[in-house]
């Protein structure tokens, strides 16, 4: 049975850093592409970073240079670093699976459940 399970969510202030992960079993981490996908209260959901199975990696422009897509292929776990957090980083937080490399929350099929992000000011 295919299970995402993330973790590591919690509060910070503004500047702060948190790292995400997502444990993944009955499939490989490395077997398709993976996404971490937000939703921010009242707001659509958002991808935020992408990676495929050869290792590519992508990230909405929101989050360049501040936040880090990876795997550990061992583990078979997802990761998330966000490093200089924002109030607008504000969310729960997804991992998904997908057979594209895309940041578009429609083209990923199983979720986790998600974890709760909040970053104060």
């Amino acid at each position: 049975q295919v299970q995402l399970m993330e973790s590591g969510g919690g509060s910070v202030q503004a500047g702060g850093s948190l790292r995400l992960s997502c444990v993944a079993s009955g499939f490989t981490v490395n077997s398709d592409c993976m996404a971490w996908i937000r939703q921010a209260p009242g707001k659509e959901r958002e991808g935020v970073a992408v990676i495929s199975i050869s290792g590519l990696k992508s990230y909405a422009d929101s989050v360049k240079g501040r936040f880090t897509i990876s795997r550990d292929n061992a583990k078979n776990t997802l990761y998330l670093q966000m490093n200089s957090l924002k109030p607008e980083d504000t969310a729960i937080y997804y991992c998904a699976r997908g057979r594209y490399y895309s940041l578009a929350p429609r083209d990923y099929t199983q979720w986790g459940q998600g974890t709760q992000v909040t970053v104060s000011s």
